[in-house]
């Protein structure tokens, strides 16, 4: 097996890979940086991210606007000295990506432009039309592309991390191209392969995001961290899953049930307010969590539009004109015509709530550090605890730059600190296990179980019961369903024996992958016996701070279901409140 040497080896090469891999490259040329990627970086999942990044940068906002914003917007599950962290950081690094290229929308003055998100109460979204996740990701690529040090491996499948002597020293990964196993030595890691949004069959998530990076930490001994926060995006289109941004209610889009009639007052949202003229933390401007629950609230009462995709409710943007939406929406306009064949212009387009986010992760310290040595984490992957139970709309671009450095800064002095080359002969041993697991997955026969039967059951499985309203009854039918598909797992076959470009042993390993977070998604949401922002219980419908405020921490085991532990929330000065969106929260 040929073995890969590296100071710094990066799994994913998405915003918050890249981001990491360019800060390594500026703090010490030296380093050899191998970033490691399972596609090429500009099919990254950051590119899907339409809407923006939130940064204070206006003279009537403030840190501390954002702050609260985001502890209260994530019902105070967020680690304050993070948040304080991400708010500080956002400025500069969004002002960097400015001096590097990224072409932000611009106000006619020139000065750049932001618009209102869900759930602030000013307006601090940084955006490039809506195609802001494309403009971050291209910039940050073109960047990287500066730098001699860093080594890119496209089309690489990370397997296993190898750890040695207590500290993480690298991982194996498949070239896809030639399906061969490669050991990849490094003297620290940083895992940044975004999400698992694909465990839910309707999702905004791409296809790669399959929980690789978080599982390759589980199973090396690192928990997952507040996994039962999962975030339904309230304006997913029906056929697809596919994202229309959070942008389109900013610019004054507003959500309709099938009668033609506003709703959202209904739910703590209100009072109504002009069509066109949106207002700040109120109705469609409320945050995610609460728009999605509203919509089951709606569907429950049949008030929803029943199409062949299922119940949808109307997101009508026609108030705001076709000069309006070329210029500000022009790639939601250009989706719903291509998938929907519905022009925003002239109709409403129908849509869902759908999976988009998971506020759980790899669990790290404001560092980026995990508790394993010599391993970090940034990005959706990781949990540093700045979302919460409900992250903030545009928080996610900025967490991705801002902690993406942070891994690299805090991964660079940990080498700089002496981290030593582990032992050549007992990371080869372990390198050749990962391999031989590979190579038994070729050579099984005689399996009962199908990689796309096993995943539908986990997908329908996640869907009827870790939606976006749980129970007792269906999370328990739920844990008991997984393990049970963990153990089928075990019988799965490959009908792709070959080695190049086998997409049937990677879909495979995802599903591995996905089925370990699914089990840490519902047993952490079963344990959890409250309602706290994206977690919504039937049957514990209260907030619950003296039990709860805390994160849950799932540990994993190969053939039990996970434990799960909590450590406490750090809050340095919000202590817990209500979170109004009524209107009257000024």
């Amino acid at each position: 097996m040929e073995t890969i040497l590296a100071d710094v080896a990066i799994i994913g090469a998405g915003g918050a890979g890249l981001r990491a891999a360019i800060a390594l490259a500026e703090a010490d040329p030296t380093l050899r940086i191998a970033l490691v990627s399972k596609v090429y970086p500009m099919r990254s999942h950051t590119c899907a991210a339409e809407g923006g990044a939130a940064g204070v940068i206006k003279p009537d906002d403030s840190l501390e606007h954002h702050f609260n914003d985001t502890v209260g917007g994530g019902d105070w599950l967020c680690d304050q000295d993070a948040v304080d962290y991400l708010v500080q950081e956002a400025p500069k690094e969004l002002i960097q990506l400015e001096h590097w290229g990224c072409p932000w929308s611009r106000e006619p003055d020139g000065s750049v432009a932001v618009r209102p998100f869900g759930g602030m109460q000013k307006q601090r979204t940084w955006f490039a039309a809506d195609k802001s996740g494309f403009h971050i990701l291209h910039t940050l690529f073109q960047t990287s592309l500066k730098f001699p040090s860093i080594g890119r491996f496209d089309e690489y499948y990370a397997t296993d991390l190898i750890v040695d002597d207590g500290r993480c020293q690298g991982f194996t990964a498949i070239e896809m191209r030639s399906g061969q196993m490669r050991q990849f030595q490094a003297r620290a890691v940083i895992i940044a392969g975004g999400g698992a949004g694909r465990m839910f069959p309707f999702t905004t998530n791409g296809a790669i995001k399959t929980g690789d990076g978080m599982a390759l930490a589980y199973r090396a001994g690192v928990p997952l961290k507040d996994m039962e926060f999962v975030q339904y995006h309230p304006t997913g289109l029906p056929n697809t899953g596919t994202l229309l941004t959070e942008a389109c209610r900013g610019e004054g889009g507003i959500l309709l049930n099938k009668n033609g009639r506003r709703f959202l007052q209904d739910y703590g949202m209100g009072p109504e307010t002009p069509v066109g003229k949106p207002q700040l933390k109120t109705m469609e401007l409320g945050p995610r969590d609460r728009v999605s629950q509203a919509f089951w609230h709606e569907q429950k009462k049949g008030n929803m539009l029943p199409t062949k995709y299922g119940d949808c409710m109307l997101l009508d943007l026609r108030h705001l004109g076709e000069k309006t939406i070329n210029e500000r929406l022009p790639l939601v306009r250009d989706m719903s015509i291509s998938y929907l064949g519905v022009d925003p212009v002239t109709d409403p387009v129908p849509v869902r709530p759908v999976v988009h986010y998971m506020m759980g992760g790899i669990d790290t310290d404001i560092t980026a550090a995990t508790p394993l040595a010599g391993l970090f984490a940034a990005g959706e992957c990781a949990c540093v605890s700045i979302n919460g139970a409900n992250r903030l709309g545009s928080n996610s671009l900025t967490e991705i730059l801002v902690f993406g450095r942070r891994a690299a800064l805090s991964a660079a002095q940990y080498v700089r600190s002496g981290a030593r080359s582990g032992n050549d002969a007992a990371l080869a041993a372990q390198a050749a296990a990962a391999q031989a697991r590979i190579r038994a997955l070729f050579e099984k026969t005689g399996g009962k179980e199908s990689i796309a039967g096993l995943r539908k059951e986990m997908m329908t499985t996640m869907e009827e019961h870790a939606g976006i309203y749980r129970s007792g009854g269906g999370l328990s039918e739920a844990c008991a369903k997984l393990g049970a598909l963990r153990h089928r797992y075990a019988e799965v076959e490959l009908t792709d024996k070959t080695n190049v470009y086998n997409t049937d042993l990677l879909q495979a390993l995802e599903l591995g992958s996905m089925l370990d977070c699914a089990e840490a998604v519902t047993a952490s949401a079963l344990a959890r016996t409250e309602s706290r922002g994206a977690h919504q219980r039937l049957d514990f419908v209260e907030r619950d701070d003296t039990k709860f405020l805390r994160h849950s921490v799932a540990h994993f085991h190969a053939s039990d279901p996970p434990r799960i532990d909590y450590r406490d929330v750090v809050i340095t000065k919000s202590q817990p409140g209500v979170r109004d969106y009524s209107g009257d929260h000024k």
